[in-house]
């Protein structure tokens, strides 16, 4: 197996991860600071999408498609959590799922009026549309792109989270959300804020795996799946959690795929083999969560002591 294959596979590995980072981050902090469950986050990522192709259609910048996605979306996570969000964080998870899960099914009929039930595949840019000499080998320009931007919002998130004052705010709700307010926190200004956040960064990974995968109406529920799966191995409410969690279940599912068949052609026929690796591939992700969660129930790196 060349070594040119196992380094594009590992980048691709690391590109899913980050993308995974993205929506999972905002999710572990509406779940660790509100105690809320909402499944209506791969919605916003879906919305993302859609706005970042319809700007990059109306003015042919994929910058400004992007910024008009941050901004679109989060709007309209800051409006889905003050008309409906807000009145759930008191009330159990099943109501919570059972409200989320309904805005999943308005979000889609909304977006299939607005924009038709057929995919948009999103070009990407001329100038990022080639591959990029990297260490001997050829990789796609786009997805190094998509690479730097992911570790760049991670550092963003560090930053804001560890070393501003809105930050130490986030970690003390996470940590204990009735000594927050005792201590003075505008609590519900704060899970505005932070749903916004969210949402921005749901826009984000939807602008960037438009050209990647096609832009369609239930684009957000699959990947949400594999978020949820990040937060559970990384901890409820945990920043780094989120991001470890996201890199191993991006780079398993990235390695699993390309190199199992390689292993099992060893052991069955050709056509099984293909099959049977992405297959078990898709397997070892929840085999991981189950691990982790059977060793350390918490997480990884669980922001609740």
């Amino acid at each position: 197996m060349p070594l040119s294959l196992i380094a594009e596979q590992l980048l691709n590995g690391l590109q899913l991860g980050l993308m995974l980072f993205l929506l999972a981050a905002g999710l572990t902090l509406v779940f660790g600071i509100m105690d809320m469950i909402n499944l209506a986050h791969g919605s916003l990522y879906m919305i993302g999408a859609y706005i970042a192709a319809s700007v990059i259609e109306a003015s042919g910048s994929f910058l400004l498609g992007i910024a008009g996605a941050i901004a679109g979306t989060a709007l309209v996570g800051v409006a889905l959590e003050m008309t409906l969000l807000r009145r759930l964080y008191r009330r159990s998870h099943l109501s919570q799922v059972l409200a989320t899960f309904a805005v999943i099914l308005i979000a889609n009929e909304i977006v299939r009026m607005i924009w038709g039930s057929q995919p948009i595949l999103l070009g990407m840019p001329p100038a990022l549309a080639g591959p990029a000499e990297l260490l001997g080998f050829r990789y796609p320009a786009y997805r190094l792109v998509v690479i730097g931007v992911g570790l760049a919002m991670a550092l963003f998130l560090w930053v804001l989270v560890t070393r501003t004052r809105a930050g130490m705010w986030v970690r003390a709700g996470a940590s204990d959300r009735e000594m927050a307010e005792v201590m003075g926190v505008d609590t519900r200004t704060l899970f505005t804020l932070v749903f916004a956040i969210g949402a921005a960064l749901a826009a984000v990974a939807g602008a960037l795996l438009g050209p990647l995968l096609a832009v369609q109406v239930g684009m957000g529920e699959n990947i949400l799946i594999l978020a949820f799966v990040v937060i559970s191995i990384g901890g409820i409410g945990s920043i780094r959690g989120a991001l470890v969690g996201s890199l191993l279940v991006g780079l398993l599912d990235t390695a699993g795929r390309a190199f199992l068949p390689f292993l099992f052609r060893a052991m069955f026929p050709s056509m099984i083999a293909a099959e049977a690796g992405p297959a078990v591939a898709s397997v070892l992700i929840y085999v991981l969560m189950a691990a982790v969660l059977c060793f350390r129930p918490s997480g990884l790196f669980p922001a609740r002591g």
